[in-house]
């Protein structure tokens, strides 16, 4: 997606082949940066957890959603559960780096996984693993809580659903693609963090942890909200995530991202 100030040209459809081998070499790419750098990934999972938290969150599992068929919802819960089991008391020693594909590696039917929502190209399709978005979503929101660093995070180009019942800032998400759309962070802290999960029969929960009280306290906020209408038609939207950082009564604020998004429903409409 190429933009220019708040000017999104339209996307260019890329040819099946094409994405297929794009694919294939950013996939190996990843295989060959883990090899290179494998000491410097979490690694070690422990169920006896820290006593300090850090940041909670929860998530909706099933939510209703226009011309999607509720099996990719139900779907979605079974191959959330089997990710969640390789991420569950990771250990983020100081130094490290937390990668979530690189925990779950490749989610396949042999493993379990079944049929989910997945975004490509703009359209909603089925794929196997589908949903994981929602694991994504979930941990960067509350890594945005947190000192952690994050190393890698990536956002639809695309906003799917209007805002029906949304708890958190559009675009303050990560999505998913294996391996070569991850989710990352960096323990820069003389910290150890460690992060909970777990599936209730409603929500996602999440919890990041901590060796030691962590004295600052995060406020996340947007900022800049606004829709264009661009040239080709179409709609698309636009923000920054910003957050207050709180330690000893000084307040620091700053930048964390500029999402911009091509709309996939009609703007200004009443619910």
């Amino acid at each position: 997606m190429k933009i220019i100030k708040d000017r999104i040209l339209k996307p260019k459809i890329r040819s099946r082949l094409r994405r297929s081998l794009g694919k294939i070499f950013y996939i190996n790419k990843r295989r060959i940066e883990w090899l290179r750098e494998f000491s410097n990934y979490s690694k070690v999972i422990r169920k006896d957890y820290f006593d300090h938290s850090v940041v909670r969150h929860k998530s909706l599992l099933l939510r209703p959603l226009k011309d999607v068929d509720m099996r990719l919802q139900h779907n979605k819960v079974k191959n959330l559960s089997l990710a969640i089991n390789k991420i569950d008391g990771i250990i983020i020693k100081p130094n490290q780096v937390f990668s979530l594909w690189y925990l779950i590696g490749k989610p396949s039917a042999r493993k379990g996984y079944l049929p989910g929502l997945v975004l490509n190209q703009g359209k909603i399709e089925e794929g196997i693993g589908g949903g994981l978005c929602q694991l994504g979503n979930l941990l960067c929101w509350m890594s945005l809580h947190t000192p952690l660093e994050i190393k890698e995070r990536y956002r639809h180009g695309y906003d799917v659903f209007p805002d029906v019942n949304r708890k958190i800032p559009f675009g303050s998400g990560a999505t998913l693609a294996y391996n070569y759309i991850d989710f990352q962070l960096r323990n820069t802290t003389p910290h150890t963090f460690q992060i909970k999960l777990n599936l209730s029969e409603k929500y996602l929960e999440g919890e990041i942890l901590s060796s030691e009280i962590i004295p600052s306290k995060y406020e996340v906020f947007e900022d800049n909200h606004h829709f264009v209408q661009q040239s080709w038609g179409g709609y698309t939207r636009h923000n920054q995530i910003k957050r207050r950082i709180i330690e000893d009564n000084n307040v620091k604020e700053e930048l964390l991202f500029e999402n911009h998004a091509i709309m996939m429903y009609e703007p200004f409409l009443e619910s």
